[in-house]
């Protein structure tokens, strides 16, 4: 099995302390691994290392014809490719996205951008839409300073990835969320152990 990790947070983690949902993604990542012989984790930190924003130049370099590329177009192509490769072969992908302004963070939106490619992770046919990206158990730990579950501000994160994952084909999906994180000390302490009760249940 092939566990791929994707940090999506701003923030590092230093000594035990710093991003919760990528603490908690490693957590998982981890667990899973321990009880499947021969497991490898992979990790994507988008945070520390962000991938471009689908500008004008990125459009253009994947408009243009692989032969007719300049260095720097087959090189951003070339980023994208690597990405999509990384997704289509791993059998497990978690994914630490937490809650930034009610949607998902700018360094995970790029990634999105960049594996959803028409002909390559989806197709249209005459019956509408089709995913290539199939086969694949995804989990999202979603951190959140406050409560967003079954709210209408939780559509912009659980909704928003529901939609564009199963989009990409990847539909049986488990979200792990920590919710709030910034409402004071005993509400954090619960919000973390809610949070490593719902990992425990999805590895068992």
């Amino acid at each position: 099995m092939n566990i791929l990790q994707i940090n999506s947070s701003a923030r590092r983690v230093q000594d035990g302390q710093g991003s919760f949902s990528t603490r908690l993604a490693t957590e998982l990542s981890r667990a899973i691994a321990a009880r499947t012989a021969g497991a490898a984790v992979t990790v994507r930190d988008l945070g520390q290392q962000p991938h471009p924003a689908m500008d004008e130049t990125m459009l253009g370099a994947l408009f243009t014809p692989a032969d007719k590329r300049s260095a720097e177009q087959a090189a951003l192509v070339a980023a994208n490719d690597a990405l999509i490769n990384e997704l289509q072969t791993h059998d497990v992908i978690v994914i630490g996205a937490p809650m930034i302004n009610f949607g998902v963070p700018s360094q995970l939106k790029n990634w999105i951008d960049a594996v959803a490619r028409a002909g390559t992770t989806f197709r249209y046919t005459a019956t509408g839409p089709e995913g290539l990206v199939k086969g694949k158990k995804v989990f999202v730990v979603s951190a959140r300073g406050g409560v967003h579950v079954g709210q209408p501000t939780d559509e912009g994160v659980t909704g928003y990835l529901r939609t564009v994952l199963g989009f990409l084909g990847m539909t049986d999906i488990q979200f792990v969320y920590a919710e709030g994180l910034n409402m004071g000390p005993d509400a954090e302490a619960a919000g973390v152990a809610n949070a490593r009760s719902r990992i425990a249940e999805l590895v068992a």
